[in-house]
């Protein structure tokens, strides 16, 4: 068995996302209560990595916090202006050194991406004693993304991008997500030797492949069975995709541990919620931060939890609880107005307006 633990993994959140059209720096942008960033790094940290580094660059001190905040042991390189993928990397080079072993490359705007789809790709190369192993995948629509182009062994040739492409390899729906597992020597040595005599005048990663694979080594692809997986955020609009995407995700992983939904297509959480079996989640419900419901507890419809403990077989209709603690077999609703710091003791009933005030001012 190879070693499958990469030296590194970079994680690029340098960029600006002025199609986002928000003050907020693109990285920082929430994906069912957790920064894109955080996804990122959550999946980045189960391949264990010696090393775990983030770029950063648009309004770099913000998204440097914030980072350290998800990962204390990240180490932050700030990209002084934005040149490229094949910059942001040769600026981490600079800074932290040579790095001996795996380096995989990935970006703060792919919040769906799941660590075993990286483990797999820092494998592969391993495995396969190449120079790079790239993620690819599969669109219904490649329009826009570079394509992978082999020969009639099916071996990889080369990376094609859209405005080059011809129409038979514009044909081609196999694309390149951007990221990579690299051999770190040889990464370090082809970044020396990358181009930029391109419309953008920026260094970019599918040179350096190409790069890598002009000198004789070894290039192979490892396939993401899931596009989605891949997709990129750069607006709002797919934000709102990528968000419903993540949604889905948390439902059926509920769903299938024991929670009944009544309707997953208007029933949001939040990654840190907390639901256990034998809980009903009704239509129009939408839990957020550090919410907890337990058994048998019954949520919904038209409800709004935010960081609220809900006690086993408790009922909650119709209701906004914040920051509140819901006793064992208490109710609440219909149309009630929990406030920060109230407390339902168990059996406790909580209805519009006064009992809900009057039990927080009691706690």
């Amino acid at each position: 068995m190879c070693q499958a633990r990469p030296a590194a993994v970079i994680v690029l959140a340098a960029g600006e996302g002025t199609r986002m059209r928000s003050a907020t720096p693109k990285a920082l942008h929430q994906v069912c209560g957790r920064s894109m960033l955080g996804h990122c790094l959550i999946a980045a940290r189960e391949l264990e990595p010696e090393q775990l580094i983030v770029v950063v660059g648009h309004d770099a001190e913000r998204v440097a916090a914030h980072a350290r905040e998800q990962a204390s042991e990240a180490a932050i390189v700030v990209q002084p202006y934005l040149g490229g993928t094949g910059h942001a990397v040769r600026v981490v080079l600079e800074s932290v050194g040579s790095i001996s072993g795996t380096v995989l490359v990935t970006y703060a705007d792919t919040p769906l991406l799941r660590g075993a789809t990286l483990t797999s790709l820092a494998y592969e190369r391993a495995r396969a004693g190449a120079a790079a192993a790239v993620l690819t995948a599969r669109a219904v629509n490649p329009f826009g993304y570079g394509r992978i182009v082999r020969d009639d062994s099916g071996d990889f040739i080369e990376i094609v991008e859209q405005a080059d492409a011809t129409r038979e390899q514009q044909a081609i729906t196999e694309i390149n997500s951007g990221m990579y597992a690299f051999d770190g020597e040889l990464l370090g040595d082809a970044l020396k030797r990358v181009r930029t005599d391109n419309a953008q005048g920026e260094e970019y990663l599918t040179d350096v492949v190409s790069v890598i694979r002009s000198d004789g080594n070894r290039v192979v692809t490892v396939s993401c069975p899931d596009f989605e997986e891949v997709q990129g955020v750069n607006d709002l609009a797919q934000l709102a995709h990528v968000s419903r995407v993540m949604n889905a995700r948390l439902l059926q992983s509920a769903m299938r541990s024991g929670v009944r939904i009544g309707d997953p297509e208007s029933t949001w959480v939040d990654v840190t919620v907390d639901l256990a079996a034998g809980a009903y989640i009704g239509p129009g419900t939408q839990l957020e931060g550090s919410t907890s419901v337990g058994a048998g507890a019954s949520i919904g419809p038209g409800c709004l939890l935010r960081d609220t403990s809900v006690g086993p077989r408790a009922v909650v209709i119709n209701s906004v609880c914040e920051s509140a603690v819901i006793g064992e077999g208490a109710q609440v609703g219909p149309f009630a107005h929990l406030m920060p710091g109230t407390r339902l003791e168990v059996g406790e009933h909580a209805a519009p307006p006064a009992a809900a005030h009057t039990s927080a001012l009691g706690s």
